[in-house]
């Protein structure tokens, strides 16, 4: 069912959007000075986020034929891409991967040394893509320190499963959008309180 409903919804959605904003927008108080700037500080984070993600593939897509090349893999071009696509889920698409690669290179070597050396080969390119890749990538593009970023997998990881993996670095920068907006917002008219009851 919802093969079918989520693209009819998201045809709607988009049909519609300026409706069903002022729609939404008459929920929310008049003066939206946060929500507007918290808005506008995720439109960003996300835009730098698919950006990298995009790097990131291409950097693996690379990496991964490089290395299938050097092997000898048959069929070298497409696994690199699938490799490279695959980067777009973590955890589970690297898991997925390694089914195929595996398989090619079974078939390619039998069960031999070169089919145990290109699995520890790829096995270590995905580690180094997990955890030292995008930890650094996203960290400059997102403004996120790769302790927040491990943190943030790990605590959405273990909260939501592989969706909070998939997402765990747009929930990081709604985060830290919501904690840089916060407490400016909060504490200017606080400052303007004092400051009226220092002067009367």
């Amino acid at each position: 069912m919802s093969i079918f409903m989520v693209p009819v919804l998201v045809f709607f959605i988009m049909k519609d959007k300026d409706r069903l904003a002022r729609w939404l927008l008459r929920f929310l108080p008049a003066d939206r000075t946060l929500v507007n700037r918290i808005g506008r500080d995720i439109n960003v984070q996300m835009s730098n986020y698919i950006r990298g993600k995009t790097i990131e593939m291409l950097i693996v897509g690379v990496a991964a034929y490089i290395l299938f090349h050097l092997f000898g893999l048959n069929y070298s071009i497409l696994l690199s891409t699938l490799v490279g696509l695959s980067v777009f889920v973590p955890v589970v698409g690297a898991i997925v991967m390694t089914v195929p690669v595996v398989l090619v290179a079974f078939l390619k070597f039998g069960f031999s040394q070169q089919l145990i050396w290109l699995t520890l080969a790829y096995i270590v390119l995905q580690q180094l893509d997990g955890n030292v890749l995008v930890p650094i990538l996203f960290a400059e593009v997102n403004k996120l320190h790769p302790v927040a970023i491990i943190s943030a997998v790990l605590i959405f990881g273990g909260t939501w499963g592989i969706w909070g993996v998939v997402f765990a670095i747009p929930l990081a920068t709604l985060v830290q959008a919501i904690i840089q907006a916060w407490p400016e917002e909060i504490a200017q008219p606080e400052a303007q309180t004092r400051l009226s009851t220092d002067i009367s």
